[in-house]
């Protein structure tokens, strides 16, 4: 009798444990639905509010805007001055008011220009256009700017910035690469 008693103890403990496992499993993916809908909702609501800026966006001095993303990268205020743009590598080469700093503004990796200078022809002409991107040194500083350390609305402002800046449409184009002259 008390061996009948302990089997059905035994199983109706077994019975009861696995009631609330598949009870937990259940609310456990009722929990990560509802999970998964918020991020969707909180997704959606970002694009909603950045079309909506982005309908408003306006870079009224894009110098001024070029200044203070660069000054956020460096960690430093930053006063440009812009002293020549290359049109074949869509560059613009600025000076710091300090004089501190000379800065090389490009839309392209560095792994596109290392295809730019990699044809000797490239070579030649760096040295005769006087082109400084296509002739830096190895071990040159290069930043990326991008959404990530510029603010989040740097994606919209920076075509509107560059196009003004130097005529060159930038769009699809969401990075911009600073590199540090020596």
């Amino acid at each position: 009798m008390e061996i009948i008693l302990t089997i059905v103890v035994a199983s109706a403990v077994i019975l009861f444990g696995a009631l609330i496992s598949m009870g937990n499993d259940r609310q456990k993916k009722a929990i990560d639905g509802l999970r998964e809908q918020v991020v969707l909702w909180a997704v959606q609501d970002l694009k909603i509010k950045r079309e909506h800026l982005k309908q408003t966006v306006q870079v009224p001095d894009p110098l001024q805007w070029l200044s203070q993303v660069a000054g956020r990268v460096l960690g430093q205020e930053a006063s440009l001055q812009i002293l020549e743009a290359f049109q074949e590598t869509q560059s613009i080469v600025c000076v710091d008011a300090s004089g501190e700093h000379k800065m090389i503004f490009t839309i392209h990796s560095p792994g596109e220009i290392k295809n730019l200078v990699s044809g000797r022809q490239a070579k030649l002409s760096a040295y005769a256009s006087g082109n400084p991107l296509l002739s830096l040194p190895r071990n040159v500083v290069c930043l990326e700017l991008s959404i990530l350390n510029c603010g989040y609305m740097f994606d919209l402002e920076f075509p509107l910035a560059w196009s003004k800046l130097t005529g060159w449409s930038a769009e699809n184009r969401d990075r911009l690469w600073m590199y540090l002259a020596p």
